[in-house]
């Protein structure tokens, strides 16, 4: 009988998991992102703010923003491009919070812009960390091997 390798620590037992948490992390952040795009665009789950409205066809910025936030959700939900649409969806997110939110008031707590804010940071990462084991690219091979690619550590490098 061959004893399989346990984790020392709870670290060790976090780190294991970090890529199935990051798929999980994507999935719903991707979810909540299309939910917001297809309530502003068809009235789905109560439309825009509840009222049950949708926004006008090719308004700025709100149109285009409740596009990005469909296609871009469902994108990054999926794990397909996810980099790509994590990237155009955050920076909608900046725009949306900079520019709508933020002259109102300087806090998100104060103007607004907490869901802004958030899907911004939240999809800035996935930019980063990837679209982790659990997505349709890696399924089908199309992913890069920098987004399916184990995480590598590397050694910090003395400065002389």
């Amino acid at each position: 009988m061959s004893a399989s390798p346990t984790p020392r620590n709870l670290g060790e037992t976090l780190d294991s998991t970090k890529p199935y948490v990051l798929s999980l992390f994507r999935i719903v952040v991707g979810l909540l992102f299309f939910c917001h795009g297809a309530a502003s665009l068809f009235g789905w789950f109560g439309g825009m703010g509840g009222t049950g409205a949708t926004v006008e066809a090719g308004t700025w910025p709100g149109w285009y923003a409740a596009v990005i936030q469909l296609v871009g959700g469902a994108l990054v939900l999926l794990g397909v491009g996810s980099r790509s649409a994590a990237f155009i969806s955050s920076g909608s997110m900046a725009y949306a919070y900079f520019h709508e939110h933020q002259p109102e008031k300087l806090w998100p707590i104060q103007n607004g812009g907490e869901a802004a804010a958030m899907f911004c940071w939240a999809l800035l990462l996935i930019v980063f960390t990837g679209p982790g084991p659990w997505a349709l690219d890696r399924l089908f091979g199309s992913a890069r091997t920098s987004e399916s690619a184990p995480e590598t550590r590397r050694q910090p490098t003395a400065v002389r």
